[in-house]
């Protein structure tokens, strides 16, 4: 349930930056968002900070941003330098999203707690930011057509949760397929740690809604889990996968948080968060459709290729 790739090869407590599968990062991650991130983490591994207290900072960005987009209805700040400061702190989630995981695998406290927790700060902060998007947009028109601001905020911020999720379980099938990175839905059960928490019935719903989307991933799934003690079955699976991936690691990317956090920008920089809500729920979730089809009909071939 988190917004950054997962890294592989890892041992616990490794001073060594974490080498995630670079198939998986478009450029603002490879090049900025991951680096920065590492840094972070390693400032932060001497101090009290824990991860998931990172996690909380990540999503206090989001917040941030979004009253720093509110500013100049508030008379706190001017536009366009309300829509800068905005467009920056929702990036310097990013980074922090990211230092949490690192700081994790650094110090040696990465737990399927922690995945549940960083998911949580996620789609909470990112409540809050459309909440207070969809405020703006209707207090900028007239009094009586304020339900069609909140409609167009309603179909966004659905639309994020279903796109996010999709992009977010394809990212982590396919590192547990390819690199063996576990991820939630290998230990989440009634009776784990997560299922216990008073978060479990939203973890088990947001694995449900991933298993509504692909559901042939699970073949694929059953099959790395039966491999586990053979190499050779184990390497024709990745294999396997590998030689779908490229087309829909793209798609995961466009439809990913980096993009949609830089539209937002633009968006308020252009003076309403009207155009962000039709990007997301007109452009993304045309996208999704075509992304969730090719991900089933990738898995189905997938499935049939290794006899799954």
């Amino acid at each position: 349930m988190s917004s950054q790739e997962g890294a592989v090869a890892v041992t616990s407590g490794s001073r060594k930056r974490p080498q995630r599968p670079r198939e998986l990062q478009d450029p603002l991650n490879h090049y900025l968002y991951h680096p920065l991130a590492w840094q972070l983490a390693r400032l932060l591994a001497p101090t009290p900070l824990t991860p998931n207290m990172v996690s909380v900072i990540g999503g206090c960005c989001v917040v941030a941003a979004a009253f720093a987009y509110a500013a100049p209805a508030l008379g706190l700040l001017a536009w366009p330098l309300s829509a800068l400061l905005g467009m920056a702190l929702h990036m310097t989630w990013h980074v922090v999203d990211g230092a949490d995981g690192d700081l994790a695998r650094l110090t040696g406290r990465s737990s399927p707690i922690g995945e549940m927790v960083d998911g949580l700060c996620d789609y909470c902060s990112h409540i809050v930011l459309y909440l207070v998007l969809g405020w703006l947009l209707a207090g900028m028109g007239d009094p009586g057509a304020r339900w069609i601001a909140w409609t167009w905020m309603w179909a966004a911020g659905l639309s994020h949760i279903v796109q996010s999720n999709h992009v977010e379980v394809q990212r982590r099938q396919y590192q547990w397929w390819v690199h063996g990175t576990p991820w939630i839905r290998n230990s989440h059960s009634a009776d784990s740690a997560t299922g216990r928490s008073p978060f479990g019935r939203l973890v088990s719903a947001y694995l449900a809604l991933a298993t509504g989307l692909t559901p042939h991933a699970l073949r694929i799934d059953a099959a790395v889990a039966a491999a586990q003690d053979d190499p050779a079955r184990l390497a024709a699976i990745r294999s396997a996968v590998r030689a779908e991936a490229p087309p829909l690691l793209l798609l995961c990317k466009i439809l990913g948080p980096n993009p949609r956090a830089i539209v937002l920008g633009l968006a308020m920089l252009a003076g309403s968060p009207l155009w962000y809500f039709l990007y997301q729920s007109l452009v993304l979730n045309a996208l999704l459709v075509v992304s969730v089809i090719a991900h089933n009909r990738a898995a189905q071939r997938i499935a049939t290729r290794i006899g799954a």
